[in-house]
Protein backbone atom coordinates (compact mmCIF):
# COMPACT_ATOMS: atom_id res chain seq x y z
CA UNK A 1 0.00 0.00 0.00
CA UNK A 2 1.34 3.29 -0.70
CA UNK A 3 2.36 6.07 1.84
CA UNK A 4 -0.64 8.36 -0.05
CA UNK A 5 -3.22 6.11 0.63
CA UNK A 6 -2.31 5.49 3.97
CA UNK A 7 -1.82 9.03 4.73
CA UNK A 8 -5.54 9.92 3.09
CA UNK A 9 -7.25 7.28 5.14
CA UNK A 10 -5.39 8.39 8.72
CA UNK A 11 -6.44 11.75 7.55
CA UNK A 12 -10.06 10.79 6.57
CA UNK A 13 -10.26 8.59 9.88
CA UNK A 14 -9.45 11.37 11.88
CA UNK A 15 -12.03 13.64 9.97
CA UNK A 16 -14.65 11.48 10.88
CA UNK A 17 -13.52 10.78 14.40
CA UNK A 18 -14.04 14.35 14.96
CA UNK A 19 -17.18 15.12 13.27
CA UNK A 20 -18.54 12.23 15.26
CA UNK A 21 -17.41 13.22 18.30
CA UNK A 22 -18.54 16.80 17.99
CA UNK A 23 -22.08 15.83 17.10
CA UNK A 24 -22.23 13.37 19.94
CA UNK A 25 -21.28 16.39 22.16
CA UNK A 26 -23.42 18.14 24.35
CA UNK A 27 -23.92 21.23 22.83
CA UNK A 28 -26.16 24.02 21.60
CA UNK A 29 -26.74 23.69 17.78
CA UNK A 30 -24.78 26.83 16.30
CA UNK A 31 -21.71 25.98 18.16
CA UNK A 32 -21.54 22.41 17.10
CA UNK A 33 -21.96 23.08 13.73
CA UNK A 34 -19.63 26.12 14.21
CA UNK A 35 -17.01 23.72 15.59
CA UNK A 36 -17.50 21.27 12.00
CA UNK A 37 -17.06 23.88 10.42
CA UNK A 38 -14.02 25.09 12.48
CA UNK A 39 -12.54 21.53 12.44
CA UNK A 40 -12.97 20.94 8.82
CA UNK A 41 -10.65 23.96 7.85
CA UNK A 42 -8.25 22.63 10.06
CA UNK A 43 -8.31 19.36 8.65
CA UNK A 44 -8.18 20.67 4.93
CA UNK A 45 -5.23 22.79 5.86
CA UNK A 46 -3.45 20.21 7.15
CA UNK A 47 -4.22 17.77 3.43
CA UNK A 48 -2.90 20.46 1.78
CA UNK A 49 -0.02 20.67 3.42
CA UNK A 50 0.68 16.71 3.75
CA UNK A 51 0.04 16.77 -0.33
CA UNK A 52 2.58 19.70 -0.40
CA UNK A 53 5.15 17.60 0.99
CA UNK A 54 4.38 14.49 -0.65
CA UNK A 55 5.05 16.42 -3.88
CA UNK A 56 7.92 17.69 -2.96
CA UNK A 57 9.26 14.60 -2.01
CA UNK A 58 8.82 13.45 -5.40
CA UNK A 59 10.09 16.13 -6.95
CA UNK A 60 13.20 15.58 -4.81
CA UNK A 61 13.01 11.64 -5.83
CA UNK A 62 12.90 12.80 -9.81
CA UNK A 63 15.52 14.87 -9.61
CA UNK A 64 18.06 11.56 -7.94
CA UNK A 65 16.66 10.05 -10.84
CA UNK A 66 17.36 12.43 -13.40
CA UNK A 67 21.09 12.84 -11.62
Amino acid sequence: MSSGKVLLGVLAGMAVGAALGVLFAPDKGWNTRKRISKKGEDIADDLGDKFEEFLDSISVKMDEVKE
